[in-house]
């Protein structure tokens, strides 16, 4: 059992950066109560709050020697009711980045604790669950896939490792700091609400949606607040009238009706929306209504079902599970069929097909001018990754800092993906970490097109590793609702929403919380260097690309046109909606045995090669066509092996054959740099605020 009281830890004030209060020398009390470490009732002064997260208190702390990289790190490993520690002797917790360090593990991101004791005594501790002895060494394995190993110091502190090891396993088991964390508000991270303007627009007011419209060209759209189970706005065509737009969002799954996803620069619309609700009896102004929004004013419209050839929302979870079972340091996998054991997790095949999908709906998006539709059932999920991925691979200008930043907060966080359910916080059923298969395919272009994208590798894994970091609330909600409530953004709005009660809220109030943009309170000025990519080549700036609203650009389809767009290919469609003559008509679409398309480059064909009504049209500027099969898609080692350092190393290839293949990877790297870049621009050095100031 855990004693009654935290024996005083040596060098904590030293390790951890602050000056501690007279009265908190003898270090932070603890009582045990119901099995569960309490701090006794005891207020942090300012010094000690500047090192602590708002309503963070220290549990329990032991001196160790962070292991497993080189070099080895003495310091001090510390217990919060928010995160684990570990703070090495003589390192301060810089004022400019207060929030959060290399070394910082939240508790809600902790998937596997392991005690070690002598050279075959392990015990993996759950949350709650006993230790029965004193550890020597704790792993701490990260859901992110990092790994904290911590070895303990002798001489009369076992209690103490003993003490903070059981700190661990309890804050764990409380399971509640996330949803009782509301973020960090600005003015706890030393910033004015009322001067700073959020580094990246958060889509919370009617006049970031009008900035983004406009910014888009999408001139034949306008800014709804019509219907109350969507982000507060969105994008419906601009003739539609508000009662339209209710009655036609009516027959959707959730609510969740057509609107503007992205407006391509040449025309056409990518919409999303939710599932047909079939059960439905909607009259003839119902159907012409949705209808008109479908169409969005074009003649040519695809319906592209969003799931056709995706993993369902089980598939990726076990796929994730296993790659990280796979890629932890004590794998069960031989390393001769290491890569065998990599293809069954499926999450290569995931990744994969994602690229395929998005792929071919690129090409529908830029071949002609047209409406193309992502219909998923539930609308938060694949539509969000596949229309952020079309996005990627048709215009430069969501390859830069900025244009990235933006999609993924109007993709991802205002349309409502539920990232706390997704990531698995709650605990419920529906876990499937579809952000983090998204930013795979992102670090997959980012592969095979170094020089298209200003952002590096380091930016991805920053994001990444953000998704289960309590200091904001960009990922700790499933709806914007919920998100704009915790942070005051909604002050008169007491209700979140659920589908059967829903208000929406009054004013238009900006969220004062911090959010996960703000890299500049977050990481400091040499992380924050490396997230711009050495390789991105300056002529694809996105004003010297293509001129919006080109007329010559792209060609309009036939009048009257409806395909659906499913296991691809293109099948003609009779009707838009399903409530004419054939309720199943979309999900018997099969009857008509299109002919398949069985990679992007095939679809293009299919596209540029239809009847001569239809005109000619060269591959547009600006798109990129991954490649997808075999070994042209990778393991992201730099994010799923940093658990095992020796694999970071090269040391993980010791035949002549695996040395040689990485070899040959840095050279394919090398030459499609080496015309993008000169000695010049290599010796000059960058200011990590012109990057960021830059891409806003």
């Amino acid at each position: 059992m855990v004693a009654a009281e935290v024996i005083p830890g040596p060098r904590i004030g030293e390790a951890w950066g602050l000056t501690l209060h007279p009265l908190q020398h003898s270090g932070p009390k603890c009582v045990q109560r119901t099995g569960m470490l309490e701090p006794r009732s005891q207020q942090l002064d300012g010094h000690v709050a500047s090192g602590c997260l708002p309503g963070e208190q220290i549990l329990a702390w032991a001196p160790g020697v962070r292991k497993g990289l080189e070099p080895e790190l003495p310091g001090t490993l510390i217990c919060t009711n928010l995160r684990v520690t570990f703070q090495p002797c003589g390192w301060q917790r810089s004022q400019e980045t207060p929030l959060s360090s290399e070394y910082d593990f939240a508790l809600v991101n902790i998937g596997r604790l392991e005690a070690v004791s002598g050279l075959s005594r392990v015990q993996l501790l759950r949350p709650g669950s006993p230790l029965k002895f004193i550890p020597e060494e704790i792993l701490i394995h990260g859901r992110d896939f990092r790994l904290l190993r911590v070895a303990f110091e002798a001489g009369g502190l076992e209690p103490q490792a003993f003490q903070v090891t059981m700190a661990i396993v309890q804050a764990r088991a409380q399971n509640s700091q996330v949803q009782q964390y509301a973020g960090i508000p600005l003015s706890k991270a030393g910033q004015s609400t009322g001067s700073r303007k959020p580094p990246v627009p958060l889509l919370e007011t009617s006049e970031d949606w009008e900035a983004e419209r406009k910014k888009q060209g999408a001139r034949g759209w306008r800014v709804s607040t019509i219907n109350e189970s969507l982000p507060r706005y969105f994008w419906v065509p601009k003739r539609t009238l508000d009662s339209e737009v209710r009655r036609a969002f009516g027959h959707f799954h959730q609510g969740r009706g057509p609107r503007l996803s992205w407006h391509h620069p040449g025309g056409s619309d990518l919409l999303r929306c939710g599932g047909f609700y079939t059960a439905s009896d909607p009259n003839k102004e119902d159907i012409r209504a949705v209808e008109s929004m479908l169409q969005a004013g074009h003649s040519d419209v695809v319906l592209v079902d969003t799931v056709d050839e995706l993993p369902s929302l089980a598939d990726v979870q076990l796929a994730h599970l296993r790659l990280r079972a796979l890629c932890l340091p004590d794998s069960s996998a031989a390393e001769e069929k290491w890569l065998s054991a990599l293809e069954g997790t499926r999450w290569l095949d995931y990744v994969r097909s994602c690229l395929r999908k998005a792929s071919d709906i690129s090409v529908l998006v830029t071949s002609r001018v047209r409406s193309v539709v992502l219909q998923e059932h539930g609308d938060r999920d694949f539509n969000g990754l596949l229309s952020s991925l079309v996005q990627l691979l048709s215009v430069p200008e969501a390859r830069t800092l900025l244009g990235f930043q933006s999609l993924v907060q109007r993709e991802w966080v205002a349309a409502g993906h539920p990232f706390l359910t997704r990531l698995g916080v709650t605990g419920a059923s529906e876990e499937a970490p579809v952000f983090l298969l998204f930013l795979d395919c992102v670090w997959q272009l980012l592969q095979q097109f170094p020089a298209e994208f200003e952002f590096s590798e380091f930016f991805l894994l920053a994001l990444h590793d953000s998704a289960r970091v309590p200091d904001t609330l960009t990922f700790l909600r499933d709806t914007p609702w919920e998100r704009g409530k915790q942070g005051g953004q909604f002050n008169s709005y007491t209700q979140i929403y659920n589908p059967g009660n829903c208000q929406p809220p009054a004013g238009n109030s900006v969220n004062s919380q911090l959010s996960v943009w703000d890299w500049d309170l977050r990481y400091n000025s040499e992380q924050i260097l490396q997230f711009h990519n050495p390789g991105y080549d300056p002529e694809h700036c996105p004003d010297s690309w293509l001129p919006r609203q080109q007329p010559s650009f792209m060609v309009p389809g036939p009048p009257s046109s409806v395909w659906l767009f499913s296991r691809g290919a293109l099948t003609p469609l009779n009707q838009l909606c399903p409530w004419r003559d054939n309720p199943s008509l979309l999900a018997v679409s099969s009857r008509w045995l299109p002919r398949a398309a069985v990679s992007s480059e095939s679809l293009a064909d299919q596209e540029w090669g239809l009847p001569s009504h239809w005109g000619a049209c060269p591959l547009p500027p600006g798109l990129l066509l991954p490649g997808y099969l075999g070994p042209q898609i990778r393991l992201w080692r730099r994010c799923y092996l940093r658990g095992r350092p020796e694999v970071q190393k090269g040391l993980s290839a010791p035949t002549i054959s695996g040395l040689q293949d990485e070899l040959s990877h840095l050279q394919e790297l090398l030459r499609k740099w080496t015309p993008r870049i000169s000695p010049e621009d290599h010796s000059k050095k960058r200011d990590p605020n012109t990057i960021l100031s830059q891409s806003r």
